[in-house]
């Protein structure tokens, strides 16, 4: 038996048919064909499915589609306005601050909240506010000056 449920997904209005147990990565992926959104390890520990909820950085891969309903929902899809990168993604391009890209977009997504909260963190803030976040590749050093390169420029 299905679950109707509307949210707001990248600034449009989406109302489907759910399983009362599906996941909201589930749910975005393969309902929303919004696939930037990552499956990494179905446990919680990699952050590769990071998006906003309500503006607060979630991984979708711990909350049920239901529970999102009247929720607003931003993907990495929903950060780039007309045409024009997010400080963020600019900062990951200028900076490296990706190998295979695979964490990219929650590690993005998990950095918008973290701007959110503290538009100027130190480095140190920076590594803590990623913790979630795995990256199997880069050592985070380059993900962290593309952060500081957004911070840089969000506050300008």
């Amino acid at each position: 038996m299905g679950h109707s449920i509307t949210l707001t997904v990248n600034g449009t209005s989406v109302t489907k048919e759910v399983e009362a147990r599906e996941l909201l990565v589930h749910f975005v992926r393969d309902h929303l064909s919004l696939t930037g959104t990552h499956i990494g390890c179905d446990t919680s520990s990699c952050g590769a499915c990071t998006i906003l909820v309500d503006g607060k950085a979630t991984k979708s891969c711990t909350m049920l589609a239901v529970q999102a309903d009247g929720s607003t929902i931003m993907t990495i899809e929903g950060l780039a306005s007309n045409g024009e990168l997010h400080p963020i993604q600019e900062g990951f391009k200028e900076n490296h601050g990706l190998q295979c890209g695979f964490c990219t977009p929650g590690m993005v997504m998990t950095a918008v909240d973290l701007l959110q909260r503290n538009p100027n963190p130190t480095e140190h803030e920076i590594r803590e506010g990623l913790e979630g976040n795995y990256c199997r590749c880069t050592g985070y050093h380059n993900i962290v000056k593309s952060i500081q390169h957004a911070a840089t420029k969000m506050n300008t």
